[in-house]
């Protein structure tokens, strides 16, 4: 007698065929006009190589009329033999025009009958090769980035991925349960997962265990809360960024397992606050934070002709130190001196300085 479990297959015990539609791998994207151009050409090559083996041994074939065949009838009978299986007016007679018609005509039937239902295979072979992708992608897949939550945070944070510290887009993986953010992450090359992160299932589908930084920028603190925690736990080497809404939960992310807690409010309240007596610092901190453009923060291991002099001193304008993990401010007593394997947090120039007029 056949036992079922009571307990449900988890989600990362699945085969991969049966995570087509919680996995999507980016794809090139195909104007409908020219993927018709591309059926509608198809098609008519078919028929035209039809016409000329016809025509080519138009004298084993016979005509109902007894007049031979023409080149109007090779095309007419290259038509109903594609389209249809044929009216039997024309047929082959000699046992080599029935070997071609077995061997190139039928073939080439069969081919023209794929591209005019070339829809409903083309979803069939879509879910194929999205299922052999995600299988690749997941044998493979190493050091990339996850992001939980695409919304206003999730998106500025893989825009600076993408453009401050050059990411490849099959390298994030976005995490949500809004389709239409999923949607606007695969439209930028992002391979996106359906469903809630908290689950410890889904975020081992999208590879949490072997990532390389996970960033947590869900709506809700409670929420962040517990994503840290799941994927803290199956992933103690990630580097972990949460956002939070209010300052009384960093505490709580701290202890949850993040490295860096960013208090969103805080920031934007802070950043209000200066634009009504200094608004063109506000400017420049967003130009600071905009890789894009103008100037951003970045960093950079010192060069050997450095060491042992002093950040104040090179041609850029050094923030900080990073010694061992640990970020000196340029003015710390541990930052006189640069070391041999020391990082600069510096002020590095996009493009040409611009005037910043309000």
């Amino acid at each position: 007698m056949k036992v079922l479990s009571r307990f449900p297959v988890r989600l990362s015990d699945r085969p991969d065929h049966e995570l087509v539609g919680v996995i999507r791998m980016p794809e090139l994207t195909v104007s409908p006009m020219r993927s018709i151009f591309k059926r509608i050409i198809g098609a008519m090559l078919a028929l035209l190589a039809t016409v000329l083996i016809v025509y080519l041994d138009r004298d084993g074939y016979r005509d109902a009329n007894g007049d031979g065949l023409s080149f109007l009838d090779s095309l007419y009978y290259a038509t109903v033999s594609l389209s249809t299986t044929g009216y039997g007016d024309i047929a082959p007679a000699t046992s080599s025009a029935r070997l071609v018609n077995v061997l190139v005509i039928t073939p080439l039937r069969v081919l023209f009958l794929i591209v005019l239902v070339g829809t409903t295979l083309e979803v069939l072979t879509e879910r194929s090769r999205q299922a052999f992708k995600i299988q690749k992608w997941r044998t493979k897949v190493r050091d990339h980035t996850v992001v939980v939550g695409f919304g206003t945070k999730g998106r500025s944070a893989v825009n600076a991925l993408l453009g401050d510290e050059n990411v490849e887009p099959d390298h994030i993986v976005v995490v949500d349960t809004d389709q239409q953010a999923l949607e606007a992450a695969t439209s930028l090359g992002l391979v996106t997962v359906h469903g809630s992160a908290t689950r410890a299932d889904v975020l081992r589908v999208a590879g949490v265990q072997r990532a390389r930084a996970v960033v947590v920028a869900p709506n809700r603190d409670d929420t962040a809360v517990l994503v840290t925690l799941t994927a803290r736990e199956l992933a103690p080497k990630s580097h972990i960024v949460a956002s939070v809404r209010e300052a009384e939960n960093v505490h709580l992310l701290k202890q949850s397992g993040a490295n860096q807690v960013v208090v969103s409010s805080e920031t934007a309240g802070r950043l209000l606050g200066m634009a009504t007596s200094t608004p063109l610092v506000v400017d420049m901190v967003e130009d600071l934070l905009t890789p894009e453009s103008g100037l951003a923060i970045a960093e950079r291991p010192v060069e050997p002709s450095e060491e042992g002099g002093s950040p104040r001193h090179l041609p850029d304008i050094v923030l900080g130190v990073v010694r061992d993990g640990v970020l000196y401010r340029v003015d710390a007593p541990q930052a006189d001196a640069i070391e041999p394997g020391d990082k600069l947090l510096y002020i590095r120039k996009v493009t040409a300085a611009e005037t910043i007029e309000r």
